[in-house]
């Protein structure tokens, strides 16, 4: 009763408080969140708002992004549906009275198509964040101290994981279901829904699992130390090997209806085959092919015992894991000296100046070691290797055996493929944000604003290392792709032909994707560029397709003569020295400009530190 009338009293005299005041008195109470709550929230977010998946810190925005992203495939597809259902595309081979919908096995396509996206969506997703699903040095620095139980800390990392995997797995999928019925017209609505989304989520999950009991039964056997000596090739050909299934899908859709009905090994070998049936089984119901019946029973005891030995794996890794932070990584082993006599020669032809040596041995000590570096390497290298694979390959299937064939036409395409992939990769990591608050460190030996010798010496000797590396890769994958066809070995004509292409090309690339990039190797993008992944897509898609297409066009005409062959080399002198003019003003221009830039703390008054 007497708080009633106190309640009463606020409203009335002429000191009546106002809303805002009668809140602040009243008492804030506040959710009371228990150690769990606050730990998964700590991991979840540390899966987003890391140093490889957000280098900027914009964890929220990097979430929605690539939640859409990894979404939009499936929606794409189900729009590019709506008029192949709907009779604006006909199949008078199949259907000669130009009935829909399309072909029994076509529709069993385009359902194969959503198993292996969830499949190759959530494993690519999975191998780039499994350093994040075990404990790191800060893990061990902060949480150890702290009154938390270390039970609680494990089951709170493993709710994460869950989560984790499961938004993604949702996120990937959630579109499709929306617009696939208006798309298609089932016959049976809910089959249809029960089957596609029970089928996409178990694809994906089974990806998902089957790399974390991977990674967690390797770190369980050969231990932390071992492991992560290979763990760099092992994350590379995971992405490279997914990737590649999802671009060979035309080719290996193409061969479903053969490989279903000849019972081929590689039908009860195949992951998304298996979900396939689980598909395919609910939408059909009993009529369904009885193969469908078998490869749903092994999908389902594939996943019991793909998350079985997650179950089993991931405790004892975890466990390893830990030990090995606190007891340290030990010393590191010495190092071979075979490079010395290279770097010598080095010295002495292309980087001859102390700013070009400078450079080119801290990229070398620089690239390999820190994770967001390492990750950009892997992704570009498996985009490459995968777009190579699809382009210079080609799948037949000859009396139910899968056979590899390889064209002329494919290798070539693949040279511009595997030149442009290595270097926007390596151009990539190069102008990855760095240590900001150090770059005063640079501004010390190069003045400001710099000087153009010393300018022109860092930039050239960062496009000399990219050129080499570039150059090796490129011309090591066009000798094995093009000994290993089995035909007569290339003339000598046709050879230097395709090599002067390659060289071409890769010193063209390097001059273009560098012409505007005016930073030290690792120490930020420049001012006022901001990464859109929009825009950066577009250029890639825009402009990859016309670098492959050059060499095609070019060989057959430089292999015409040698004065054709002598006609290419002055015109790649040629553009390359334009380029380079162009390059030498940029640098002009910089060097010339104010002396501090937008946004740019001045030294040594603050040296990079908050107050």
């Amino acid at each position: 009763m007497p708080d009633s009338f106190q309640r009463l009293l606020l409203f009335s005299g002429p000191e009546a408080l106002s809303l805002n005041d009668q809140a602040a008195l009243a008492a804030e109470c506040q959710p009371e969140r228990s150690q769990f709550s606050h730990l998964v929230t700590h991991f979840l977010e540390r899966f987003f708002n890391h140093e490889t998946a957000s280098p900027d810190g914009d964890a929220k925005a990097r979430l929605i992004l690539a939640g859409f992203t990894v979404g939009l495939p499936g929606f794409v597809m189900a729009l590019f549906l709506w008029p192949i259902y709907h009779g604006f595309i006909r199949y008078p081979q199949d259907h000669p009275t130009f009935a829909v919908p399309p072909p029994y096995w076509l529709q069993v396509n385009y359902h194969f198509f959503y198993l292996v996206y969830s499949f190759v969506a959530m494993g690519i997703v999975t191998v780039f964040e499994w350093d994040l699903f075990f404990p790191d040095l800060l893990d061990m620095y902060v949480l150890q101290t702290l009154p938390i139980p270390a039970k609680t800390v494990f089951m709170a990392r493993v709710t994460a994981i869950a989560i984790f995997i499961a938004g993604f797995l949702f996120d990937a999928n959630v579109l499709a279901p929306f617009v696939l019925p208006a798309a298609i017209d089932p016959p049976n609505l809910a089959r249809f829904l029960a089957g596609h989304i029970l089928a996409v989520g178990l694809s994906g999950l089974f990806a998902a699992a089957s790399v974390l009991a991977l990674q967690g039964l390797l770190v369980a056997i050969f231990g932390e130390r071992l492991f992560r000596r290979f763990s760099l090739l092992f994350q590379g050909l995971l992405i490279t090997a997914l990737l590649m299934l999802l671009f060979l899908f035309p080719a290996l859709s193409g061969a479903v209806p053969a490989l279903l009905q000849s019972q081929s090994l590689l039908v009860s070998c195949f992951p998304p085959f298996w979900y396939l049936g689980i598909y395919q089984r609910l939408m059909e119901g009993p009529s369904a092919l009885p193969v469908y019946t078998n490869l749903a029973q092994t999908g389902c005891v594939a996943l019991l015992i793909t998350a079985g030995l997650t179950v089993l794996g991931y405790p004892v890794a975890y466990l390893r894991r830990v030990r090995q932070l606190i007891e340290g990584s030990g010393g590191r082993p010495a190092r071979f000296q075979f490079g010395r006599p290279l770097d010598g020669l080095l010295h002495a032809s292309l980087f001859r100046t102390p700013e070009r040596r400078a450079v080119f041995h801290f990229i070398r000590q620089t690239i390999l070691r820190v994770p967001r570096y390492r990750m950009y390497l892997i992704v570009f290298g498996s985009v490459g290797v995968s777009a190579v694979a699809s382009i210079a390959f080609r799948l037949s299937i000859t009396d139910g055996r899968f056979r590899m064939v390889m064209s002329l036409d494919g290798i070539l395409a693949a040279m511009g493929f595997i030149a442009f992939w290595t270097i926007a990769g390596l151009r990539m990591a190069l102008l990855a944000p760095g240590n900001h608050q150090g770059r005063w460190v640079f501004r010390v030996i190069q003045g400001r604003p710099p000087r153009l010798a010393f300018a022109s010496g860092y930039s050239l000797a960062s496009e000399i290392w990219v050129f080499m590396w570039a150059l090796a890769i490129t011309c090591g994958t066009w000798a094995a792709l093009r000994f290993s066809v089995p035909t007569e070995p290339p003339t000598v004509r046709a050879a230097a032909s395709q090599l002067l292409i390659a060289a071409g090309v890769c010193l063209l690339l390097t001059d273009l994707l560098f012409l505007h990039v005016l930073s030290i190797p690792f120490t930020g993008e420049q001012q006022g560029e901001r990464s859109n992944l929009a825009v950066t897509v577009l250029k890639y898609v825009a402009f990859v397709p016309i670098v492959a297409s050059v060499p095609v066009l070019c060989e057959p005409w430089i292999e015409g003569s040698v004065g054709h062959l002598a006609i290419a080399s002055v015109a790649v002198l040629f553009a390359h020295t334009c380029l380079r003019l162009r390059r030498r003003s940029i640098l002009r221009a910089y060097c010339d400009g104010p002396c501090l830039e937008e946004d740019e703390e001045e030294f040594p008054m603050k040296l990079g530190l908050r107050y």
